[in-house]
């Protein structure tokens, strides 16, 4: 088994690589089950972060590093859901399609939760940014609600993503060629 050793808020970690396709690995960080790297990074990246009253994830991967940095600091989280599940009503989706996913999705939010998010300054976070395609779909479900979105928050920046200059991030992610 191939992997790679990262050093993630002072936890060192070695990462499986997996097959994107037939020229790229990807080295992949799954916080769920990790408290400490949870923990540890949710901490350092609220160091980072500007002043928020909510933090807002996408529905799965992000759920862990979301629910932590809303523990530590502000103590109010929405997830963006997978699909509508019966209490939410007047449902606000998009399309998005992830480097580990196969297939489009749709992430959406209720009434209720766009509601609660209406005023509020809004940090995203997820666990790696890597594409891009998540976030950008976080962004358009924040604007299609009228959310002020101040700012945008992940542990670990892959390939490209290390270079864009209106995320937070904790460390680098290599791509890694076959």
């Amino acid at each position: 088994m191939d992997t790679y050793k990262i050093n993630i808020a002072g936890v060192d970690r070695d990462l499986i690589k997996y097959p994107v396709d037939d020229t790229t690995e990807i080295a992949a960080f799954i916080m769920f089950g990790d408290v400490e790297v949870t923990e540890r990074a949710a901490a350092e990246l609220l160091k980072r972060c500007p002043e928020h009253d909510v933090v807002v994830s996408a529905e799965a991967k992000g759920i862990p590093l979301c629910y932590e940095m809303a523990r530590q600091g502000c103590r109010e989280y929405v997830i963006a859901r997978k699909s509508i599940k019966v209490y939410m009503r007047n449902c606000v989706g998009v399309a998005v399609n992830s480097i580990t996913t196969s297939e489009v999705q749709k992430l959406y939010l209720g009434d209720v939760d766009a509601a609660f998010l209406k005023g509020k300054r809004v940090l995203i976070v997820d666990d790696v940014i890597s594409t891009g395609e998540s976030l950008a779909a976080l962004e358009e479900l924040m604007e299609k609600i009228g959310v002020n979105v101040v700012g945008k928050a992940c542990v670990l920046a892959e390939g490209d993503a290390k270079n864009r200059d209106d995320i937070i991030f904790l460390e680098e992610l290599p791509l890694f060629k076959k």
